[in-house]
C-alpha cells in the first residue's frame, strides 16, 4: 500500500473527475437546449436498441449502463410512463423482468443521437488530435486493468 501520493497525482485525479463531469454537463446542456431528455435516457435506450430483440433483463441492463445506476427503477418507471419501454415478466423467474424498447423508444434514441454526436464532436473530439485520442485511450485502458 502506498502511504503518500505525490501532490500532482492527487491533482491529476481531481482534474480527471472534474473533466469527466464537465463533459457530461456540456452534453446535458446541449440535449436540454434541443428539448431532449437527459443522457441517461439515451444510455438505457441505446443498450436496448443494441439487442436484436430489443430486450434485456433488468440485471443485464443495469450492468451495461455507462451512467448513474442508483435510480434505475425510477428511471424505468418514467420511461415506461412515456411509452418508451415496457416491462415483461420472465416465464422462468417470478421476480425477474425484461425491459423492452418500444417503437417510440427507438424513435427517441434516433432523435437524441445527432445532438449527442455533435456534443461529443464539439466538447471532446475538436479539442484533441487523433494522436491525443489514441494516447488517452491507451491511458484509460491502463486504468481499467
Amino acid at each position: 500500500m502506498i502511504d503518500r501520493l505525490p501532490d500532482d497525482t492527487i491533482q491529476t485525479w481531481a482534474r480527471l473527475v472534474r473533466v469527466q463531469q464537465d463533459l457530461l454537463d456540456h452534453v446535458e446542456a446541449d440535449l436540454k437546449a434541443a428539448g431532449l431528455p437527459p443522457l441517461v435516457w439515451y444510455d438505457v435506450l441505446l443498450e436496448l436498441v443494441r439487442e436484436p430483440a430489443g430486450r434485456l433483463r433488468y440485471r443485464d441492463l443495469h450492468a451495461r449502463l455507462l451512467l448513474a445506476k442508483h435510480n434505475l427503477s425510477r428511471l424505468l418507471d418514467r420511461l415506461e410512463a412515456d411509452d418508451l419501454v415496457a416491462r415483461e415478466a420472465v416465464a422462468d423467474d417470478a421476480r425477474g423482468a425484461c425491459i423492452v424498447i418500444t417503437a417510440a423508444g427507438r424513435q427517441l434514441q434516433k432523435r437524441i443521437w445527432p445532438v449527442y454526436h455533435q456534443a461529443i464532436a464539439t466538447h471532446f473530439a475538436a479539442k484533441l488530435s487523433d494522436a491525443d485520442v489514441k494516447k488517452l485511450g491507451e491511458i484509460l485502458d491502463k486504468l481499467r486493468r
